[in-house]
Formats: structure tokens, sequence, C-alpha cells
């Protein structure tokens, strides 16, 4: 029996990013033994996908369910609705602008867990490797470690959370978890979930036996000082919710100084956040994580300040 995978792929006005996703897909080596289906969520377009819809059509053996939704769901609720729909043990998540390196990609994500590393240390969330589309260097941010300098020439290794851009998942895990928070439009979801996984007793791991191009775009999204605010509204809210307070305070407050610093000091919606950040412990309720989880981030070289 082969490991069967669930592809999730949500996308928002990038019809032909996501229909080279398709192609690239239909390219991969023994894709009938590994894929049951690909669920294709378009969270309220305002462009026309007649193209990649006509692709869908003519490609029944690609198992391909194309899905029309008529609001935009956003990151978090669009990924619990492929979620829900899955029907396969293995669920691998794609943004809708990437490709794989090469053609054994596919096979590849669906063996990863097999790894002795993995299986023995009950992971069950893996970041792949991912590199920019243009020019094939590796995209920092989609590194699941800050310690780049220690873990970046390793191939595989346990780390503290995943990246969203392309992970595989296992589906079981969300019995334990529960899905992604909905109050999360855009930025820190994988961080919420992450916390959950650990306490739940898994662990999260990257493995760089796939090579994925990223085609990154500022197109559709928030401008850079609200996707800063919202990064550190976010951010503060998980370490409200999953961790010791004092890391709730230096997080939100190193991630103001942060946010005043790649912002060229929008001090208005500086001033505007920390009023957001301010209410957080008077809305938003507590689930430390465990001690055992705790110690886990402290073993795999994790942060937790901020």
């Amino acid at each position: 029996m082969y490991p069967r995978l669930s592809i999730l792929i949500i996308t928002y006005n990038r019809e032909a990013d996501t229909l080279d996703l398709l192609k690239n897909l239909q390219a991969q080596a023994d894709y009938e033994q590994y894929v049951g289906e690909v669920l294709v969520l378009n969270n309220a377009s305002t462009v026309s996908y007649d193209e990649l819809k006509g692709f869908v059509a003519a490609h029944p053996e690609l198992k391909i369910r194309y899905i029309d939704h008529d609001e935009n769901l956003g990151v978090a609720r669009g990924r619990n609705y492929l979620i829900q729909e899955a029907r396969y043990p293995l669920l691998l998540v794609l943004d809708h602008d990437v490709v794989f390196e090469d053609t054994n990609g596919i096979r590849n994500a669906a063996l990863a867990l097999d790894h002795p590393l993995f299986a023995q240390n009950n992971t069950a969330v893996l970041t792949f490797s991912i590199f920019y589309y243009d020019t094939n260097t590796r995209q920092l941010n989609a590194f699941p470690h800050k310690d780049r300098r220690t873990y970046e020439g390793q191939h595989q290794f346990l780390t503290s959370y995943f990246i969203g851009a392309a992970h595989l998942m296992k589906r079981e895990l969300f019995q334990q978890t529960g899905l992604y928070p909905t109050d999360f439009f855009y930025g820190a979801e994988e961080y919420d979930l992450s916390f959950r996984v650990l306490h739940a007793g898994y662990t999260i791991g990257y493995s760089d036996v796939v090579k994925i191009r990223h085609k990154e775009s500022p197109l559709g999204r928030v401008s850079n000082s609200q996707k800063l605010s919202m990064i550190w509204y976010n951010k503060s809210t998980v370490a409200w919710k999953y961790l010791p307070k004092k890391y709730f305070y230096t997080t939100a407050f190193l991630w103001s100084l942060f946010f005043l610093k790649h912002s060229g000091f929008d001090l208005k919606n500086w001033f505007k956040t920390w009023a957001k950040v301010m209410r957080i412990p008077r809305s938003k309720p507590r689930h430390v994580i465990s001690n055992d989880a705790l110690k886990y981030i402290d073993s795999v070289g994790g942060r937790l300040w901020y």
C-alpha cells in the first residue's frame, strides 16, 4: 500500500500560477500511486479562472476537485475548509505560487515521514526546502528555524514551528489539536497550530528531500505596514494563549520595535496596534502548553522570547 496524499491548494487572483502548479503536479513521477485527490479552493477571486477550469475538466485522471467559494475565507478558514473536505491520511498543503523543483517531489513528500528521525519522534508536520523561483536562492523567511547558521546545512532536523508555503501534515493530528484559529485572517496561524501540535505530543520537522520553488509576490497582499501590524498582534496573541506570561510581554515589546524599524516609523499604526495588543489579556483565553512541550522547544533550539 502506498501512502496517499490529499493535496490542498488555496488560490486568489493567481490563475496562471495555480495552473502552472497543476501542470507541475501532472508531470510528477508516480502521481497515480501517491495522489488520492487535489482540492483547489478559489477564495472568491475577482479574475477569471476559465482556463484553469478547462484544464481540470480535460484531465479527470488528475483527480482535481475545483471549488469556487463566494467569500474570501483567508488562509486559516480556507485551510480549515479543505482539511474537512480531505479524505486521505496525509495532507500536502501548497501555496498557489509554488512548483516542485523536480519530478520526484510528490513521491518524496509522501514517504518523508518514514525517515527514522521523524518516525521515532512522532513527527506530524514537515516543512520542505523552499527557494525563490527566479533566483533559486533559499527563501530565508520560509526556513523553519531562526538559527540558520547551525541548521541550514542539515538535511533533516526537528524544530518548533512549520512554514505554510509547502508542508506535509498527518490528518489525524487535527482530532487532538482542533483546526486553525479562525480569528487569524493573515499571519501567525502556523505558529498557533504549532504550539497545539507540540502540546498534543507530536513533533515538527524539516526535510530537504523535497525542493520547492516559490514565486512569492506582493499581489493580493496587504501593505507592508498593515502586514507588520497583523504579525505583531498575532504573535502577541499566540504568546498570550500558549506561553508563560513573561513571553507575552517580551514578544509584544520586541515586535513593537521590529514594527517601528521595518514600517519606517509608522507611529500612527504603532500606537493603534499597541492599543490592540494591550487588550489581548482581557479578550483572549489562555491554554498554556505543557512543560514537556516547553522543554521540547528548548531542546530543538526554538525561540520563546519573541
